[in-house]
């Protein structure tokens, strides 16, 4: 993922409501659940901006119509996955746009604590696993098998990785087995931590160019999926309940159909951008569009964010709460 940010607010400067064009749409007026208020005024909302480019693109679409049709101002605030859970309780953060499962933190923040819900999906299927470059694959056809990476832990020696296979991981703060797994499953390897998704990018581009070994944790959504088809390693197969133990986790991991956190206070509040970010919902193709106008195209958030709005109002015109 991209360097830190420092945290950012952007404030709208005026109250018009922005015409995107070719997007006017007739809206559904919605009825507000029982007990909440109406006619809340949007204020200052702080969304967690967490360290992958698929959040980015959630966060750049979901900002921009806060600040443009609800009148919001938006602050951003740069997180990692398990921090922004601890934010979000203390109400320093009113939501995170996308989570991975994390079943520790709702126990303990949504239904222990009561300080978080779940405030529905993203639409996102998330899917994560071990990858190679497919030049490996045609060399080495077997290399797909779990039960064949000790055979070829060789190739992916490093100066650093003490004699072992070196196993690519992004940012350190992303939850992972890889330790675990090396351990039960008795391979021959050892993380590497790249330091960032846009590294690990690079590094996955560089051996598929250069046809040089890698082996890491990768994961879809990802628009770098449709520049280089990384190919799955198949471990044990995930069945419910195998990953509960760390000590004893031995299998594939877990898919996910991917949510959005709210602080509760937030949620219930009626504030007009706690009932946009609950309406928020895409695929991953949508996702990885937005994703890809940041990577590749350099795009800023609010460029993005406007282009891909201009282009498909049938998907998020009934995202907005009723006027």
């Amino acid at each position: 993922m991209q360097t830190a940010r420092w945290i950012r607010a952007a404030a709208l400067a005026g109250t018009a409501v922005l015409a995107l064009a070719g997007c006017a749409t007739e809206v559904e007026p919605r009825v507000a659940p029982p007990g909440l208020p109406t006619d809340v005024p949007c204020g200052t909302v702080t969304l967690a901006n967490l360290p992958w480019v698929g959040y980015e693109a959630n966060l750049a679409v979901v900002a921009y119509l806060a600040k443009n049709r609800l009148d919001c101002t938006v602050v951003e605030k740069e997180l990692g996955a398990e921090e922004a859970w601890d934010a979000l309780a203390a109400g320093e953060v009113d939501a995170i746009l996308e989570n991975w499962g994390r079943d520790s933190q709702k126990k303990r923040y949504i239904d222990e604590e009561r300080l978080a819900v779940e405030h529905g999906m993203t639409g996102n299927r998330g899917v994560v696993g071990w990858y190679v470059p497919p030049w490996m694959v045609e060399r080495y056809p077997d290399i797909t098998n779990w039960k064949n990476l000790n055979k070829y832990a060789y190739l992916f020696r490093t100066p650093t990785s003490g004699g072992k296979g070196a196993f690519l991981l992004a940012d350190p703060s992303y939850e992972t087995n890889e330790t675990a797994l090396f351990r039960n499953l008795k391979l021959d390897f050892t993380v590497s931590v790249t330091g960032s998704e846009e590294k690990l990018i690079d590094t996955f581009r560089d051996a598929e160019r250069n046809r040089r070994p890698a082996i890491g944790y990768f994961y879809a959504p990802q628009w770098f999926l449709a520049e280089v088809d990384l190919v799955h390693v198949k471990l044990p197969p995930y069945t419910p309940g195998c990953d509960v133990d760390p000590e004893k986790i031995a299998c594939d991991y877990q898919p996910y159909d991917l949510d959005k956190i709210a602080n509760r206070e937030f949620a219930e509040s009626g504030n007009p951008a706690a009932e946009l970010i609950k309406n928020f919902q895409w695929t991953n193709a949508h996702q990885n569009e937005v994703a890809r106008y940041l990577t590749v195209d350099k795009l800023s958030y609010d460029e993005a964010a406007k282009k891909w709005l201009d282009a498909n109002p049938e998907v998020w015109a009934d995202w907005l709460p009723a006027d």
